[in-house]
């Protein structure tokens, strides 16, 4: 289980609710549901969800928390600081890997940012058409940090990448 994978289990509140229930020992999906006042279907919906992601476990029909995947995902997760030691700091805090979590408001970092991108997506005088650019750009979108159109538009702005007649450059 990841920290991601954890985040998106426990987004909702009915399975907050349903994963509350559980740890204060509620054993089975009636007494979650007793505990909750959520519908049975919403409850067995919520364990179910619980469950694959690795946060439940229904051992001989006994719901309980699975207290060693927890365990695992909060030794494998490191702290955003780890994420790339001795890189930039604006690289640090507005990438995870080669994913993009979030965009700088100022315009200085953004550049700093972008400008990492372009480096790492676009070949110095190559040609790129707009789908291959938006090719580039969607991996780096993955965590909804923005959006690959997004990223087109400021790179043009800051002219990390040129444009014309629907044909892309990198300077």
């Amino acid at each position: 289980m990841t920290a991601h994978a954890l985040a998106g289990a426990l987004a909702d509140d009915g399975r907050r609710r349903i994963f509350a229930a559980i740890v204060l020992g509620a054993t089975s999906a009636t007494a979650v549901a007793q505990r909750t006042g959520l519908a049975a279907r919403v409850v067995l919906t919520g364990i179910r969800r619980l469950t694959d992601a690795g946060l439940v476990t229904g051992a001989d029909g006994a719901l309980t928390v699975d207290e060693a995947s927890l365990r695992a995902a909060a030794r494998d997760s490191r702290p955003a600081d780890e994420a790339e030691p001795g890189g930039d700091p604006v690289l640090r805090t507005f990438l995870r890997g080669d994913v993009l979590v979030g965009l700088p408001a100022q315009r200085g970092r953004r550049r700093v940012l972008l400008a990492h991108i372009a480096e790492r997506s676009f070949e110095p005088g190559t040609r790129y058409p707009e789908r291959a650019v938006d090719e580039a750009l969607k991996p780096w979108c993955a965590a909804g940090g923005s959006d690959h159109a997004t990223l087109r538009r400021y790179l043009i702005d800051e002219q990390l990448l040129t444009r014309e007649h629907g044909v892309y450059q990198r300077l």
